[in-house]
Order: structure tokens, then C-alpha cells, then sequence
């Protein structure tokens, strides 16, 4: 059982638990609907709990709700129940960052201002389900806020929707974004070829290298080392593949086991391999 504290508005109210004394965040549709102050609800089924105490920063969690819009926390809502179906159990926690986001989207888009995302092609590729269920984010906008938003900011939503499924800071998502951008790029340089972003090896090199970075922050190593066979039959791909590791090692301020070397050299490899035909 949970008291009010505030109407947001009809899908949205702020309770304070009557066991626990902590307050929570209710969306469900309308279960704020002519509700008052102090009066008492239950969560029925449908409806999404979430903890204030929860949110990073302690003592901003009212201040966050009085600021953002109601509809930024419902569309949130709606991303995150859509990535459960697809992924299961994730961090719903997210909601609030990604509610504030939004927020300051809709404000930025209000205002005739743009922000630019350079990376929104690679994270479409890394983190492909995630920009899908990011995009619902377009519809349910234009449906609640007649707001119209760019492909540059899903870009940024999928970052919280990865951040949800696996636990991880939305900064640490656009840092490898950005080191698998650099990296490619170094690749295209040194074989002096564009990569196409919609080709099939785009796409294996962009996944080899996002899991090559997940393995160096977790420490894990490959067991199977190539590395002698792939320098003898291809000795430009792992010279290529041997500075990009570099890169990646730099970028991180960690050692890159020099087994990845030769992983990643058979991708430079196919790059090679396709710039001859």
C-alpha cells in the first residue's frame, strides 16, 4: 500500500511506501487519475515501480521529478518494458537518466537546436536490438509531446537501453563506441579503403572489436593463439591489427593480451582480401 505525495498526472504518481516510509515513482495507466494528495493506492498489475532512493545522486530525486515532464517518464517506461521482453530481466533504474535525457531533448528540440552524434551509425551497428527498441522512442514522442526527434538522439537512448540490459554506464557505451569508431578508421587508413557500413564485414569487425574491448575491461583472455600462423600467411593484416590493438590498449590504459592480435588480423584480412577483387 502506498500514500500519495504528488499527482504527476494520470499515468504517473509520487507515493511514499506506508511499510517502508521510502518513496517510489507508479506508472501505470491511469492510476493517477483523480487521485489527491494523501490518498492511498496499490500497485495492481500493469503498474511499474520505481525507487527514488535509487537514483545516483542523493537528494535530486525530487528535484528530478518536479523538473522532468511526466511524459519523459512514461516514454521511458515504455522503452524499458519493451527491452525486458526482448532481453529479460534488466536494470530498471535507468528510467531516471534516461527520462532526463529525453527531457533535455525535448527542450533542445523546442528550442530549433540539433546535437550532433557521430556516432550514431556504429552504435545502430553495435548495439543493433537496442537502437530498435530505442526508437520507439520517435513515435511515442510525436504521439505525447508533438515533438519530432532526431536520429542523433536515439542514438543516445539505445546508450541507456545497453546501459540497462548490461549494467553498465552509459559513458563506458559511448567510449567504446568511440574506440571501435577510431579503431575502424585506423583500419581504413592503413588499407586505404572505405569500409561499407552496411556490408556483412563491417559489421563482423565492428562486433569483433566491441567484444575484444568487453574482454580487455573483464580481464579475459582468448585460449587459442593464431598469432604465428596468421604473421606468416598475413603479414600486413597483422601489422594493421597489431597497432589497432595498440590503439584499443592506449585508449583503455590496459594491456591487450597479444592473442587478440591475430583475431583480429583474419577482419583486417577479409578488408585485404575484398580491396583486391
Amino acid at each position: 500500500m502506498y500514500r500519495i505525495i504528488k499527482t504527476l498526472n494520470h499515468n504517473a504518481i509520487l507515493v511514499v511506501g506506508m511499510e517502508d516510509n521510502q518513496e517510489y515513482l507508479l506508472l501505470g495507466k491511469g492510476i493517477g487519475f483523480g487521485k489527491k494528495i494523501s490518498e492511498r493506492v496499490d500497485a495492481t498489475e500493469g503498474v511499474s515501480i520505481y525507487s527514488m532512493k535509487n537514483i545516483s545522486e542523493p537528494g535530486t530525486a525530487k528535484q528530478m521529478v518536479r523538473d522532468t515532464p511526466a511524459e519523459c517518464f512514461e516514454i521511458s517506461n515504455r522503452i524499458l518494458e519493451q527491452a525486458e521482453v526482448e532481453f529479460g530481466e534488466i536494470d530498471r533504474d535507468i528510467l531516471f537518466p534516461m527520462a532526463n535525457h529525453i527531457a533535455y531533448a525535448v527542450k533542445r528540440m523546442k528550442a530549433g537546436e540539433q546535437i550532433s552524434n557521430p556516432l550514431t551509425s556504429d552504435i545502430r551497428i553495435l548495439f543493433y536490438k537496442e537502437y530498435k527498441i530505442a526508437e520507439l522512442a520517435k513515435s511515442l514522442l510525436k504521439e505525447m509531446m508533438n515533438v519530432e526527434i532526431m536520429e542523433d538522439e536515439i542514438g543516445y537512448i539505445a546508450l541507456h537501453v545497453h546501459s540497462a540490459i548490461e549494467d553498465e554506464k552509459v559513458s563506458v557505451s559511448m567510449q567504446m563506441a568511440r574506440v571501435i569508431r577510431e579503431c575502424v578508421t585506423q583500419i581504413e587508413e592503413q588499407t586505404n579503403k572505405k569500409i561499407d557500413i552496411l556490408s556483412l564485414d563491417y559489421n563482423r569487425l565492428m562486433n569483433h572489436v566491441k567484444f575484444m574491448f568487453a574482454r580487455a575491461e573483464k580481464g579475459e583472455v582468448l585460449k587459442l593463439n593464431m598469432n604465428a600462423y596468421i604473421l606468416q600467411n598475413y603479414p600486413k593484416a597483422y601489422e594493421i591489427a597489431e597497432a589497432v590493438c595498440g590503439q584499443i590498449g592506449k585508449a583503455l590504459n590496459k594491456d591487450i593480451d597479444e592473442v587478440e592480435i591475430g583475431y583480429l588480423a583474419l577482419h583486417v584480412q577479409r578488408v585485404l582480401m575484398e580491396e583486391k577483387e
